[in-house]
């Protein structure tokens, strides 16, 4: 077979002897209309089957949960973009395909049976369909974008330099550099196809290409694209003018001097010359003006190259760095402005306060409330203990413990609980039946009181056990977990399988769900769906499905919210909350946006940065139901008023929050590390001392835990206020030092939620920093010595995070200490440091510890501190005092542990001191019992 038999009249070697026409070639095999049948067959079930079934649950899901309209929402959006891309990319592409066409067959008659064939209109067709089609389908992930653009809503605020509102930035500009974007990829794609269709027949007939001549149907239909797209370069020029507001390049972030005198007429002459040059390009269709075009394209280039490049350089080479503050001072005005907008720091309060050298005892009885919530638990100690202690089962797990607060008899007490989560992989046979049907869901919660000790230094339990047993006033009616932080697969309620509740003696409790959370999945048709979805053909073939059977999926509660509401970033550390014997989940939401004009950036991690943030959102999910709701918590957030015209009816005004919820709102740990590292140098509000970085602040420690010291949750009395209240604090350090100069609060409570107050120390007083404390404790002859010997004697000694509260006027540094045996995963509280104007104790209980450290209200010296390794002594009580019989029982509890424990540890000196002591205990009990 010769081209001859192929390419009939040699179309594509002009210049050659054509031969009379041939039809193609027959095709080389014939189509089997079976293996057609079968081919559809197979792609209807393994590919097209899958996605319907998929998205036919998807729905399912969104519709149980009541949420729709968001469903459709989502999916109807993408589609007036796919058509929208899909017929400009299509009708522009063919029409410069058929022009292209249409010019070569004026130009080329002979070739009259390549181009005038009815295949090569199908090409054209299929060709401008196919790049229809993919771009349109690259343009559906853009819908939040576009939504938010035609639902945004002003800022009330103008940038400094175009006075555009901030709104524009946030919503406006990111859609029209889209649409810019989009046309300029229409522009390119025109001109390759139209320039190598035409290129695919000049070239082969133009050996020399310094002879090449371009005929003027051609060169017109060039010109016109070129025109548009010189057109569409200037509006480019137009709008980088406004992404000057966001460079990177200056003393700060943000459009600086050179950015405004030098870059700034850079793009407006650009600009100009571009549109000079599209219509230079439009004239020479008319009249041979290729010259001047080709002149003015190069002085676009060289214009470019000398205003961009040149002149920029000189300016912050020649003027502005020999001045460069006294250039840039507005400019970083404007920069610390913009960034306190946009993180919530504008309306911060700041006071100015001098403590007291230490506190008193007399502070100490006046900031009870304080004293008694300090926190003597860390996370990891205490997960660690809930893991041994509370766990039960090895299908049960603690992934986190969570901080809040409840109120139980009228005191205002601070708690640390968890959940106990169902973990599959603990199961010792994770059979289907096991892990879809009866091992469901995960039960109840533990929880102590952030600041007690039961015996042997492990935490008090308030609520613990399976079922639920309680020490305080708490309901718990639906302790089942059904949705939590665990990561989620799916699984079956409401079957003829009894799901497993908790473990009872030698047998199991077991109950049926009773709740709506899940999708209903009782027929056969819904049955065939998920077993399609998950690929599990045990749903179809299994008998123990009713009419009342429901299938729970997206379990993990981050996941669902994120279903619902893909455009909120979410809080790393959601909470559990016991309302109305209900456990719930709170969220927290927050909107952001990255082209806030001259606010800096922070990074969220894998490439993602943002400029603007706020917490607009609380959400929640039930535990045992899955029910979401979102509720607002800044309505004035413009962000959130955009997502709030995409979505109606998603959010709820937060007056419809539960009061039982709504008192366990808390300022989110998230935001305020961010806040709290931005307002570390954003707090120089004078552009001058900013320049010089004069008063930098620092969160890390520089002790024996380095690193960025994390905020903290504390009930505690605020300067100047009548009562305790939560609040999430940290402390700051002057760079490269380690006294404390500052500490930032976020108030969490009534009416305050969500203010922030610091309080900043005068700089010529010292007050003793978080490393400085722990330095402190390291020379501490005492101290060092006992906890060498521990060590030596194969316990491991865990030294807690370092809480700093303020106390009255006063600062108290307080530092649990845990022991943990070589051969045990329990760590034991043993000791609390506590330190106040540079003097630093220990004691086995924080009373004890502070009275060691100051003293007592009543005039009696301190506890003297005890040599390393003895047991502290009990102290003398006053005479006629008989303490209750319940109290006494508790320390003969401790004696009789810690005397077990130093058995253990061969300690006999102080086995017997601990022996003596419960003996003393025992006797006064007795006498007790006499007298009643």
């Amino acid at each position: 077979m010769t081209k001859n038999d192929w390419f009939p009249n040699n179309e594509w070697f002009p210049g050659e002897d054509s031969s009379p026409k041939r039809p193609f070639p027959p095709f080389p095999f014939r189509i089997n209309k079976g293996l057609l049948l079968a081919g559809g067959a197979a792609l209807l079930f393994f590919v097209l089957l899958p996605v319907l079934a998929e998205f036919y649950t998807d729905y399912l899901w969104y519709d149980t949960e009541g949420y729709s309209s968001v469903f459709w929402t989502r999916l109807l959006a993408r589609l007036p973009l796919f058509g929208a891309g899909f017929l400009l990319y299509a009708a522009f592409l063919w029409l410069n395909l058929s022009a292209a066409r249409r010019n070569l067959r004026a130009l080329y008659p002979e070739q009259e049976g390549l181009l005038g064939a009815r295949a090569a209109g199908f090409a054209v067709a299929a060709a401008a369909l196919f790049l229809g089609f993919s771009n349109g389908a690259a343009m559906t992930g853009e819908w939040t974008m576009v939504l938010r653009y035609f639902h945004g809503t002003p800022f009330g605020e103008a940038d400094p330099i175009f006075g555009q509102d901030i709104g524009f930035y946030v919503f406006g500009l990111p859609f029209w550099r889209f649409l810019h974007a989009k046309a300029l990829n229409i522009v390119f794609l025109c001109l390759v196809t139209a320039g190598g269709a035409y290129a695919a027949f000049l070239l082969p007939r133009n050996r020399d290409l310094a002879s090449l001549v371009v005929p003027a149907k051609m060169r017109n239909h060039l010109a016109l694209i070129a025109s548009a797209g010189a057109f569409l370069w200037s509006a480019g020029y137009l709008l980088d003018r406004y992404d000057l507001l966001f460079s990177p390049t200056g003393v700060v972030f943000g459009a600086g001097y050179t950015d405004v005198h030098a870059e700034l007429l850079a793009l407006n002459v650009l600009a100009v010359l571009s549109a000079l040059l599209g219509l230079s390009l439009l004239v020479s269709l008319l009249r041979k003006t290729w010259k001047f075009s080709l002149g003015l394209a190069g002085l676009v280039l060289v214009t470019g190259v000398l205003l961009r490049g040149v002149y920029p350089a000189v300016v912050q080479k020649y003027f502005v760095e020999p001045n460069e503050f006294d250039r840039e001072k507005r400019f970083i005005e404007y920069n610390i402005e913009a960034t306190l907008k946009a993180y919530g720091l504008s309306d911060i309060t700041l006071r100015t306060v001098t403590p007291d050298d230490s506190i008193t005892w007399e502070n100490v009885e006046q900031n009870r409330d304080t004293i008694d919530n300090i926190r003597l638990w860390d996370h990891a100690p205490l997960l660690r203990s809930y893991k041994q202690l509370q766990e039960i089962r090895t299908y049960y797990d603690f992934s986190n413990v969570d901080i809040d607060r409840y109120t139980f008899d009228g005191k205002y007490r601070q708690v640390m609980l968890s959940p106990r989560e169902l973990d599959l992989k603990g199961m010792q046979n994770p059979t289907w039946i096991n892990t879809r049907l009866e091992f469901t869901h995960g039960y109840g919660i533990v929880m102590n009181p952030v600041n007690e000790v039961a015996g042997s230094g492990l935490p008090r339990l308030w609520v613990r056990d399976l079922p639920p047993r309680t020490e305080v006033p708490l309901s718990i009616t639906r302790p089942e977990i059904y949705y939590g932080e665990k990561p989620s697969s799916y699984i079956f309620v409401g079957t003829t399988v009894r799901e497993f509740d908790y473990p009872m003696g030698d047998s199991n409790v077991r109950t049926t769900y009773e709740g709506k959370g899940g999708v209903p999945m009782g027929t056969l048709f819904r049955r065939i769906l998920y077993a399609i979805r998950f690929a599990d053909f045990k749903i179809l073939f299994s008998d123990v499905f009713t009419e009342n059977s429901r299938v729970k999926y997206h379990q993990n509660i981050r996941e669902r919210l994120t279903r619902v509401a893909p455009f909120l970033y979410f809080d790393r550390d959601p909470y559990l909350v016991v309302s109305e014997g209900r456990l719930v989940w709170m969220q927290d939401a927050y909107t952001a946006a990255d082209r806030y004009p001259y606010s800096q950036p922070v990074s969220l991690g894998r490439g993602q940065g943002i400029n603007y943030i706020r917490n607009s959102v609380k959400a929640t999910v039930d535990a045992y139901d899955g029910t979401m709701k979102f509720f607002v918590s800044d309505p004035d957030d413009p962000v959130l008023k955009a997502w709030s015209g995409v979505f109606p009816g998603l959010f709820r005004p937060l007056s419809e929050m539960p009061s039982g919820l709504k008192a366990h709102l808390r300022y989110p740990q998230d935001l305020f590390s961010i806040q709290s590292e931005i307002y570390r140098i954003y707090h120089m509000s004078d552009a001058n001392t900013f320049y010089n970085k004069e008063d930098v602040w620092d969160r890390s420690s520089s002790g024996d835990k380095k690193g960025i010291l994390e905020a903290y949750y504390v009930n505690m009395r605020l300067v100047g206020e009548e009562k305790s209240e939560f609040v999430l604090i940290t402390p700051f350090m002057p760079v490269n030092r380690d006294n404390m100069i500052a500490w930032m609060a976020g108030r969490s409570d009534g009416d305050n939620y969500g203010q922030l107050l610091v309080y900043q120390f005068p700089k010529q007083k010292l007050i003793y920093g978080p490393s400085q404390v722990e330095a402190l404790t390291n020379q501490n002859s005492e101290i060092s010595a006992q906890l060498s010997l521990w060590s030596q004697r194969g316990s491991a000694v865990i030294r807690g995070n370092m809480t700093v509260v303020p106390v009255g006027n006063g600062i108290l540094y307080v530092q649990p200490l845990y022991l943990r045996a070589e051969n045990s995963e329990l760590p034991e509280l043993r000791r609390v440091i506590t330190s106040t104007g540079g003097r630093v104790v220990w004691g086995e209980t924080l009373e004890e510890s502070l009275l060691r450290l100051i003293g007592s209200s009543d005039g009696r010296p301190s506890l003297p501190q005890p040599p390393a390794g003895m047991a502290t002594p009990r102290p003398a009580r006053p005479e006629g005092e008989s303490p209750a019989l319940s109290l006494l029982a508790r320390e003969a509890s401790d004696a009789w542990d810690a005397a077990r424990k130093a058995l253990r540890e061969d300690d006999w000196e102080k086995y017997g001191r601990e022996m003596k002591k419960l003996e003393s205990v025992l006797k006064e009990m007795l006498e007790i019992s006499a007298q009643n």
